[in-house]
């Protein structure tokens, strides 16, 4: 296990419940059958945890669960996977967030979510003693957390980087979604964003991920980095834009694909890759975690992802629309 700092995951924590695909959703009234249903550890905090734990990197978990079934599930689970759950605290009076995930087959899935103990998690849990010792600090779920402010999470993040900890801030942006300038405070102190082109969409009001990279690229943060699904990433560095595909891979099941690249964005930093790098090793991670059922069963191991990294090359290519300089600390 490396020994260059421990990754702390914040943010939301879910118990996901996950039935193998079917072939259409039963109408009113009706049952479909399928071949087994299954509990899951979900949410981005816990996904990108366990898979930054199979790189063999310390990492350890802050969110809230609720004092029932499912928290007890969450703990356990994520200690048996090697996260360390002490900054895992309960939130009285909240149920344990939960999804139904349904999966049709040829279409895309479905969701049923109670948001639960999440709703009180709050930047006052991300203190000095959850980052003790930290590398990486991550974030996912920003925007959906409204106990998060972002002046608070300012601070936070502004503590990081006085104290050498790199911040990466993910996002969950629903259906409906106004923005109101929640990433000003924040971004400056961000070292790595990483929304998906939906998110950035309703963050940017622009459909073109170039212009969604421009556009969130005056913001501050030192790297963006918008996921494209099948399409691969778009990305900026020294004011010119890039663009890296996505490996061909079997889909099964996309759930938790992008918290699979931003572990490998993490793992890359970690391990003092390049920006180039860090892009390949996520995207190795996230095309894998799309072969298995759930959110991380599927996801490389760091001997797994170091095979399939030496075997595939993943080719970075400049796109002919620059982008502006960047403007943040």
């Amino acid at each position: 296990m490396t020994d260059s700092g421990t990754v702390v995951c914040a943010g939301i924590l879910v118990a996901d419940h996950v039935c193998t695909p079917m072939r259409a959703l039963p109408a009113a009234g009706c049952l479909a059958a399928v071949d087994a249903i299954y509990l899951l550890v979900g949410g981005c905090a816990a996904n990108v945890a366990v898979d930054v734990a199979k790189q063999e990197i310390p990492v350890r978990v802050v969110g809230r669960v609720g004092d029932d079934l499912w928290g007890r599930f969450l703990r356990d689970s994520l200690a048996d996977r090697g996260v360390d759950t002490r900054w895992i605290r309960t939130a009285p009076g909240y149920q344990t967030s939960q999804t139904l995930v349904l999966l049709c087959e040829g279409e895309d899935r479905r969701f049923v979510h109670c948001f639960g103990a999440n709703r009180a998690v709050t930047a006052a849990d991300f203190d000095a003693e959850a980052l003790a010792g930290a590398r990486v600090f991550y974030l996912g779920g920003y925007l959906v957390l409204p106990g998060v402010r972002p002046d608070e999470l300012a601070a936070v993040f502004r503590h990081c980087r006085e104290r050498g900890i790199a911040t990466v801030l993910d996002v969950v942006v629903p259906d409906g979604f106004e923005y109101r300038g929640e990433l000003e405070p924040v971004l400056p102190y961000t070292d790595f964003f990483l929304p998906n082109t939906d998110e950035a969409r309703l963050l940017t009001g622009f459909a073109d991920p170039v212009e969604q990279l421009r556009a969130l690229d005056r913001l501050g943060a030192r790297h963006t980095l918008i996921t494209l699904g099948g399409d691969g990433v778009v990305f900026s560095e020294g004011g010119r834009c890039f663009a890296a595909s996505a490996y061909p891979v079997q889909v099964l099941d996309a759930t938790g694909a992008g918290d699979a690249f931003a572990a490998g964005i993490i793992a890359g930093i970690v391990q003092g890759y390049s920006l180039a790098d860090c892009i390949r090793y996520g995207s190795a991670l996230g095309s894998s975690c799309v072969r298995a059922l759930g959110c991380s069963d599927g996801v490389f191991t760091a001997a797994e992802a170091r095979a399939f990294l030496r075997d595939h090359p993943l080719p970075i290519r400049p796109l002919s629309r620059d982008c502006p300089a960047h403007l943040g600390g």
